[in-house]
């Protein structure tokens, strides 16, 4: 019997978008995200250093070494190291027993998981955890503070960001300084102009610590290791260009301090974890901080800074 009124069929719930597709993979030694448009990130979670950033068209970003210790036995030579609590080495400040660049890149992390980017809905956010209990007992008694770090990790179309929180979870102040250690990948070093550092003061390190002031726009014909504090502020643009076209654009919060760096011919021989020896020609070193002078943490007290990077 054929009814008068049949019931109308359902509504057909419509599927969800693509969304970011995140792995851990090398027994959840390693993490790769990947956005439904194609870029990518791959991270390490020794160091919580990313290794790699790709863009829609699998074009690299970042330079790593083919020595790279990625086995968690060292820090990785490329991508983004992550410098804590200190620059270089120190004689002072608490930090004086520590190693170079400090512990924050040759520390396991823990991945704290993923959420949707607030600035695209097709990104994905990354956060990772470092604390004083992760620690080993050497490295502990080299910096005996309690704290907490987190980093978080933005992958949007055509950027990538990475912030930093410091917290002092103990009873006694400490001082750090910290660095987001970037290794840009370039075709021609010697076709490499950087501007954002005109009239900036900065520290020579490669002419015995002499202190300069940039003229124009930064430039590459020898080994170049020099902190910079830019002299129009962390708001003010890091432009990375390559034959006169731009290539990247940094963007600084909170980090007063950028340092630029190519190891040239000499230097790079002389770096075991540098592989190819003529690596240096195709990599850049554009790394905001703050290292010219020392952040004090107080007890409760947090520090957040962040970089973003533009593909231009």
């Amino acid at each position: 019997m054929e009814r008068a009124r049949k019931p109308t069929a359902l509504a057909t719930t419509p599927g969800l978008p693509p969304q970011p597709q995140v792995t851990l993979t090398d027994s959840n030694a390693r993490l790769t995200a990947t956005l439904p448009t194609g870029e990518s990130i791959d991270i390490l979670l020794h160091g919580a250093t990313i290794l790699s950033w790709k863009d829609a068209a699998g074009r690299e970003n970042f330079w790593l070494s083919d020595a790279a210790k990625l086995d968690g036995s060292g820090a990785a030579r490329g991508g983004i190291p992550i410098v804590f609590p200190v620059f270089g080495t120190s004689d002072g400040h608490g930090a004086e027993k520590l190693p170079q660049h400090g512990f924050a890149r040759n520390s396991r992390w823990e991945f704290l998981g993923k959420s949707t980017s607030e600035a695209a809905k097709e990104g994905v956010k990354l956060d990772f955890g470092l604390s004083s209990q992760n620690l080993s007992d050497d490295v502990r008694a080299q910096w005996p503070y309690t704290f907490g770090l987190l980093y978080s990790v933005t992958l949007d179309r055509g950027s990538l960001n990475t912030t930093l929180v410091v917290t002092n979870d103990g009873d006694v102040p400490f001082e750090f300084q910290t660095l987001l250690h970037n290794y840009f990948r370039v075709d021609d070093i010697e076709k490499v102009t950087v501007k954002g550092f005109e009239d900036a003061p900065y520290v020579d390190k490669a002419d015995q610590f002499k202190t300069k002031t940039q003229a124009g726009a930064v430039t590459f014909a020898g080994e170049t290791d020099s902190v910079y504090t830019p002299a129009q502020g962390p708001g003010h643009p890091l432009v990375i260009e390559e034959d006169g076209k731009p290539r990247f654009r940094i963007v600084r919060d909170n980090l007063e301090d950028a340092v630029v760096f190519n190891p040239w011919v000499d230097k790079a021989r002389s770096m075991g974890d540098f592989e190819p020896k003529d690596g240096w020609k195709k990599m850049l070193c554009v790394e905001p901080g703050s290292v010219s002078k020392w952040q004090t943490l107080e007890k409760g007290d947090a520090f957040e800074a962040a970089q973003t990077i533009y593909l231009v």
